[in-house]
């Protein structure tokens, strides 16, 4: 669990409740459900628009990950991909043949199966390099919803508003509705820009960082790999693995 990540979700929240009660509000006065459906079902609306049901169910498997993110360490990666050089020298390519089902992650095993079998360097890299662009492509189609969703929920709150102020100014011959009309007209305007900037937009962020990362370990595979088909030294195949560490 990424508490970082937590605590700013619970950090926003509490921001957002205090900043009312310190202005002299309450916090039931945060609570609207016309501006609640108008927001939060707006936005949705227009995710569905605009997103196919594979994106938007990729990007609901995505969401976890801002508060449980992969552990990316490439050091180590790079200690098993000396390890495995080390293993071909001794033993041959096929020496590698146990490694691939010790290996829980796909494309490594696919990698490893590559080499294995023999394949020319160039070969492991084209195969491998289509996959990674095809993944990136996927996993950034899935993080740029909750982007979408940062886009849309501010324009729904301006809508909340304006609504809210139409009621309003239906009941202009009674003032003692006024004031309480007023404030629930804005209220959504405050879940929109608060959705979009304390939740969409940073999550967004945050799963294209972890999308990048996810890439970048894939490419120090590549390299990996493609130096051993060569029969690099693996020494030489460290220092080069060293430069993704700068």
């Amino acid at each position: 669990m990424d508490l970082v990540s937590l605590i700013g979700t619970i950090l926003a929240f509490v921001v957002v409740i205090v900043g009312t009660i310190l202005k002299g509000s309450s916090v039931e006065a945060l609570w609207n459900p016309a501006a609640f459906v108008i927001v939060f079902m707006g936005t949705i609306a227009a995710l569905l628009v605009q997103n196919s049901g594979k994106v938007l169910k990729h990007a609901m498997a995505l969401f976890p990950l801002v508060y449980k993110p992969p552990q990316h360490q490439p050091s180590d990666l790079i200690s098993r991909i000396v390890g495995w050089s080390e293993i071909s020298r001794r033993q041959g390519l096929l020496g590698l043949e146990p490694q691939i089902d010790s290996e829980s992650d796909t494309f490594v095993r696919k990698g490893l199966q590559l080499l294995v079998d023999g394949s020319e360097p160039e070969a492991i890299r084209g195969v491998l390099e289509v996959e990674v662009g095809a993944r990136e492509h996927h996993d950034l189609a899935g993080a740029k919803v909750f982007e979408q969703a940062g886009i849309f929920s501010p324009t729904m709150g301006i809508i909340g508003a304006v609504m809210g102020l139409m009621a309003v100014m239906q009941n202009l011959a009674d003032p003692s509705k006024l004031g309480h009309g007023i404030a629930a007209a804005f209220v959504a305007t405050i879940y929109g820009v608060a959705l979009a900037n304390l939740w969409m937009l940073p999550m967004s962020a945050r799963l294209k960082a972890l999308i990048h990362k996810q890439t970048q370990m894939r490419e120090i595979l590549i390299e990996g790999l493609v130096a051993i088909a060569e029969g690099a030294n693996p020494r030489q195949i460290e220092s080069k693995l060293q430069g993704y560490l700068g």
